[in-house]
């Protein structure tokens, strides 16, 4: 039990230190696989990875959780004062998790979801037809403009009156341009459906105050912690008061059990990290260094999805390339660079293959 790893299980610490030298000899551009800092990682691997602590500060089902409680408390203080939310939930395992939790806390069975279509850049969690929400509610998509490649609004509008549905999901996994909540708010608002905004992309950026709010305009708020953020793989979701009982009942005992209490411990840390001054920094130099990527690679005749990015995003339409998404992904990563393949709006080949 107490041999240090390389002496219990070389296989394994092996290919550890192959990962390792991977990434370190690599460039990842994968916004999903950001590099936390050393004191993350620390509480990720710490000893909190055997406690069990079903339920919520103070009313856990096991013994010995006061310290625990310590910690997620904290957590959720940082939390709502990094993201100036009402109230906050930092147990989701991931960002699905969180979305569906909020989807079982607003949503019947056979309830209406509308959302961004995964080809024009959604996310698999808002309702793709090989998840779990697609079983369980009507999913009906909207998609981005067919010449700007950017969301129009008035066609928004147009498809929420005609379904009237009872949730209204904005966020995205693949669109590299600002969102303007306040329109989403007011679309919301005239067919009577809740508002949730998944900024699992963006979140750094908007607590940077380099993207615009959506916390002002959404129902509910749900973001992922690993990617802009720079923390632990893990969800967040952040609501309104009205809505906490819904959501706290919605993630346990409904959609998870104990929680990653090692995972929020490294939360807390992250969300302390993005209240600190050098985190603009950060996040300034990345939406530089994207907009550097963005214009040299159109200088070189590549084409950008909607010409060009606000944000961290870059997506490079090579249809008329003579190459897929996924044969320059394997050829960047035989040079050092790390991507993904990804569809474009209006793709004509697999999401497999790809055009982007």
């Amino acid at each position: 039990m107490n041999k240090p790893l390389k002496e219990s299980d070389f296989q394994i610490d092996n290919i550890l230190r192959k990962e390792a030298i991977r990434q370190q000899d690599t460039l990842t551009l994968i916004p999903s696989e950001n590099y936390p800092s050393r004191a993350v990682r620390e509480a990720e691997g710490s000893i909190l990875i055997d406690k069990y602590a079903e339920g919520y500060p103070g009313k856990r089902h096991y013994r010995g959780c006061q310290f625990v409680d310590e910690i997620e408390e904290l957590a959720i203080e940082r939390a709502k004062k990094l993201f100036k939310g009402e109230y906050v939930n930092v147990q989701p395992h991931s960002g699905t998790q969180a979305n569906i939790a909020v989807y079982q806390a607003l949503l019947n069975p056979g309830d209406t979801i509308l959302s961004l279509n995964l080809s024009h850049g959604g996310h698999l969690s808002h309702g793709n037809k090989a998840t779990l929400p697609h079983t369980h509610y009507r999913i009906i998509h909207y998609g981005v403009d067919r010449d700007s490649e950017m969301l129009d609004y008035e066609e928004i509008r147009r498809i929420a009156k005609e379904h009237y549905p009872q949730l209204i999901v904005v966020g995205a996994s693949a669109y590299p341009r600002t969102i303007d909540f306040a329109p989403w708010r007011e679309i919301a608002d005239e067919v009577e459906a809740y508002l949730l905004a998944d900024v699992a992309h963006i979140i750094g950026l908007v607590t940077a105050g380099l993207h615009p709010d959506p916390v002002p305009y959404a129902d509910i708020v749900t973001t992922t912690t690993q990617k802009t953020l720079r923390g632990p793989r893990g969800g967040v979701i952040i609501c309104q008061k009205e809505y906490a009982s819904l959501i706290d009942k919605a993630i346990f005992p409904a959609t998870q059990g104990g929680p990653f209490m090692h995972t929020i411990a490294a939360k807390a840390i992250c969300f302390k990290e993005a209240a600190e001054p050098q985190f603009k920094e950060y996040q300034t130099q990345v939406i530089s260094n994207a907009r550097e990527l963005a214009k040299t690679l159109m200088e070189e005749g590549f084409r950008l999805v909607s010409g060009g990015t606000d944000n961290h995003l870059l997506l490079i339409d090579l249809s008329n390339k003579d190459i897929t998404g996924k044969e320059a992904a394997t050829i960047l990563e035989e040079a050092g660079i790390v991507t993904n393949r990804n569809s474009i709006p209006f793709d004509t080949k697999p999401a497999s293959i790809t055009s982007g």
